[in-house]
């Protein structure tokens, strides 16, 4: 059985270069087409497409409004929506991944992409394409890489003693156990924990033991 998809796109060339994409495919069937967002919402209702591809850009409200309205709807199955984003900038994509999408296409990409992403999409996963996914990843290492370095300012912030009683937390001892080890009173301990919070801007022990790991200190 086919997989039923309507377009949303208010750029003509693009809905026209999707939708011919769509009927050259044999596993694919155009239901319809639109420039508008309100009448995409009305197709949805009246079709019960598998698969929605929209653009960002249409007549009377964006794609992302379109997104979140369907998302209000309590149609019976909902469709999977792809975003086609003509810009494929940083700021639109992470507008689209902030939303409840199964795609992400961009300008470049190819017919085979295209039919990837839709069924991927009907099947209930999610598709981005190659050209986007790199550019996430190399996003994700050079926020890693600055975390990292983040946390060793914050470490760096540290006295001795408190990078001890920091270990030894996460280590899994009590503040008496602590006191024991490092032959200082419970208090003391204590008190170390709170500065530590204070200087590490965290809430709780759990925190703390979350940071010494995530700060590499528990290799």
């Amino acid at each position: 059985m086919p997989i039923n998809v309507v377009v949303c796109e208010e750029t003509p060339v693009v809905r026209a270069g999707l939708c011919g994409l769509l009927e050259s495919d044999a596993e694919t069937q155009l239901v319809d087409s639109t420039d508008s967002g309100v009448h995409a919402m009305m197709l949805v209702r009246s079709h019960r497409p598998d698969v929605l591809i929209t653009g960002l850009s249409l007549r009377g409200f964006s794609g992302l409004d379109l997104i979140e309205r369907l998302n209000r709807e309590s149609t019976v199955p909902q469709p999977r929506v792809i975003v086609f984003a003509t810009d494929g900038s940083d700021e639109t994509v992470t507008k689209v991944l902030a939303s409840d999408v199964h795609g992400i296409l961009v300008w470049e990409t190819t017919k085979e992409e295209v039919s990837l992403a839709v069924r991927a999409a009907a099947a209930g996963h999610t598709y981005i394409t190659p050209r986007v996914a790199g550019r996430l990843v190399d996003w994700v290492r050079n926020r890693s890489s600055l975390a990292s370095e983040m946390d060793r300012l914050r470490l760096a912030g540290l006295t001795p003693r408190e990078m001890e009683v920091l270990v030894l937390l996460a280590r899994g001892l009590s503040a008496d156990e602590m006191a024991g080890k490092l032959s200082i009173g419970t208090t003391t301990v204590r008190t170390h924990l709170y500065r530590l919070q204070r200087k590490l801007e965290l809430r709780d022990r759990a925190q703390l033991v979350s940071f010494a790991f995530q700060a590499g200190l528990m290799e």
